[in-house]
């Protein structure tokens, strides 16, 4: 299967109103055509804002499976949300990088995606939080993550550079001690325990 780099979105922290009050977010990302430099903490342009759970060397880059989009506008529509946004445009799910051809079931924490200028290594699960079931439009988008595993994974820069929509990319094996999958229920695990 070819693995190719669908949409390359950024976004700036804003304000929201999520569950009556004001939040700071970068949820909501813009699609990036230009080729976007790609720096130690991530994409040049790129906010987090909070940097205990998003950000840093270990979670610079949000990757999402292209393939999921089709699940999440179902399930928007089974929870009644309609609107022009109903559709789900890449970057909708707070994504850096939109990726076609590899689901987590294919990714092993400590693999590397090598793009043509840039090489960056899978160190996470992202986890559900209040901030996707706002983004998403009802209240359990994130039950509904942690139930399908469709949660994509978090990116460290291994060899920073630059990275364009529409670039191709190839994958080099870590150790496969931990896959995606198995990293994510052990920590939705330990989440339901606390």
């Amino acid at each position: 299967m070819t693995l190719q780099l669908m949409s390359v979105q950024t976004g700036q922290v804003r304000k929201v109103k999520i569950q009556g009050r004001s939040i700071g977010t970068a949820f909501h990302k813009t699609p990036v055509q230009d080729a976007v430099p790609v720096g130690v903490l991530g994409l040049l342009g790129d906010e987090q804002a909070d940097p205990t759970v998003h950000g840093g060397l270990a979670k610079a880059i949000y990757a999402y499976p292209s393939e999921h989009y089709a699940y999440w506008r179902q399930a928007r529509l089974d929870a009644g949300v309609t609107g022009l946004d109903a559709g789900l445009a890449y970057g909708a799910l707070g994504e850096n990088l939109t990726l076609s051809g590899l689901i987590e079931a294919d990714v092993w924490v400590g693999d590397i995606l090598q793009f043509p200028h840039c090489a960056l290594r899978v160190t996470d699960p992202r986890e559900p939080c209040f901030k996707f079931n706002a983004a998403m439009g009802f209240n359990t988008a994130g039950k509904l993550m942690a139930q399908t595993g469709f949660c994509g994974f978090y990116l460290a820069v291994e060899e920073a550079g630059s990275i364009q929509a529409g670039q191709g990319f190839s994958i080099q094996r870590g150790t496969q001690q931990m896959a995606i999958p198995e990293r994510f229920q052990s920590k939705m695990f330990k989440h339901l325990r606390h």
